[in-house]
This record gives structure tokens, sequence and C-alpha cells, in this order.
């Protein structure tokens, strides 16, 4: 079986993310860059099923990103993923999630895949939506928002969380997962891993080499203005009046 994995680096989340106020765009240069967290949990299922699939599985991380975007599949190599593929291209930069996952759905054909696993949402964008955007491209069942997987040979099926309970869901292969944080947690990369990721293939890929033509961004940012810095709040002192002038304090502002 051939699964192949979206990963993604994103913006360090313990820091603050800031817009690059010319392009209207997240200033990926303002802060560290990680590995997004819940990529690394849809690439541990994945890695989970080959554990226990003899030697027939084949795991591939793929991402589409700058040149930084590497790093996050040199990180999915050392946990386990057996190759990976980049999709780099400068006409791809501020590409929307409709070009993304449109992209995306053309370099997994070209890939060849079983399963497709991902995350349910990233944590820089929160679009939520490329998974099943990825899906309707290549004209696969979707299984979202997965809390629990279970792969087998010709089907996958899973668990997704609801409000008052949970729905049972499954499909045959091939097919698309998205996996929540309440899916299994991700290892750590160990010594081997890391030596050996060095050595494992990673193919790169451009628009051409995929048939696809540059597209203007569809979307396009008109101003951008920087957060004002926050205002010192108001300090009351009790001199036997201060509640009263809480009391008039959340009234102003219509909080009681």
């Amino acid at each position: 079986m051939k699964i192949v994995v979206l990963v993604k680096q994103v913006p360090d989340t313990e820091e603050e993310r800031r817009l690059n106020l010319e392009t209207g765009r997240l200033d990926r240069a303002a802060g560290e860059s990680v590995a997004d967290e819940i990529n690394e949990r849809a690439l541990e299922v994945a890695l989970r099923y080959k554990d226990g699939d003899k030697k027939g599985t084949e795991v591939i991380a793929l991402t589409m990103g700058p040149e930084g975007a590497r790093d996050a599949l040199r990180k999915a190599l050392s946990m386990g993923a057996d190759s990976a593929v980049h999709v780099l291209d400068d006409a791809l930069d501020g590409a929307d999630i409709a070009r993304t996952a449109a992209v995306l759905a053309a370099a997994i054909k070209h890939t060849g895949f079983d399963l497709l696993v991902a995350g349910n949402e990233s944590t820089d964008g929160r679009g939520g939506v490329v998974p099943a955007m990825v899906a309707e491209h290549l004209g696969l069942p979707l299984l979202p928002s997965l809390k629990s997987v279970d792969i087998s040979e010709a089907s996958v099926s899973g668990e997704v969380a609801l409000e008052n309970g949970s729905l049972a869901v499954s499909a045959s292969l091939p097919a698309v997962l998205s996996v929540t944080e309440r899916a299994a947690e991700a290892r750590f990369p160990n010594f081997k891993g890391i030596m050996t990721a060095k050595r494992k293939p990673v193919a790169t890929l451009s628009l051409a080499d995929l048939g696809l033509e540059p597209v203007a961004p569809a979307a396009v940012v008109l101003s951008t203005s920087e957060r004002p810095a926050r205002t010192a709040g108001k300090k009351i002192y009790d001199d036997g009046n201060a509640g009263n002038e809480l009391a008039d304090f959340l009234a102003a502002g219509r909080l009681i």
C-alpha cells in the first residue's frame, strides 16, 4: 500500500505572527518555523499502519511551499516516512486555498497513492477545507476530522466526534482522510531515524513537472494596517466606592 501524508511548515505558535504590510501575507521570516503538529499526527497514523503491515507499505510525505518547507519533510523522514515530495515553484507564492488544493491534487496523482492522510486544518491558515477540496479534485470519498482511524488493505474506517456523540464512517480505497488533535500522538524521531533521513530521497516538482500553468492569485490584498498597540487598562482603587466604579465601567462597556 502507498500512503501519502500531507505535511506543512508553519510559523511557531509560541511566537507572535505578523503580516508583511507590503504584501498582506504572513511574514514567515519574522520568526521560527516548525512542522505543523497536526500533520505529524496524520503521519503517525500512516506509520502505525506501516509498523504492523509487514513490508508492504510505503509512506510518502508531501508538501507545497518555499525552500524552507523542506525542513518539515526532513522531520517526517526522520520519524519514519520512506520518501518525500516537495512541490516548489516561485509561481506558487501567495497561492490561495483553491490553488493549493488543485496543485496538491496534481502532485498526489503524479506520485500515485492508495490512501491520502492529512490534518484537518493547519495552525497558520485554519481554513480546514484543503482535504475536502483535494478529495473533490481526485474524485474520491473523504473521511473528515477523524479522532480514530482503522486502515486495512482494501478500506479505511474511523470515528468522527460530534457534539452529542460520535459517527462511524468508512470507505473503500483509494480514499482521503483527515485527523484531528485527538488522533494518535506523534512519535519523536530517534537518533537512527535522524541519521537515516539524510539518505532518503526527496523529489522536487515544479508546476511544469505537474503539467500545470502559472496562475495569478485569485485573492488580492488591497490594504493592510498594523494592529494598534494595546492601551493601558483603567485602574480602580478601593476607597470605599470601588464597587460602584466597577459597575459603571462594566455598564459603559455594555458588559452588564
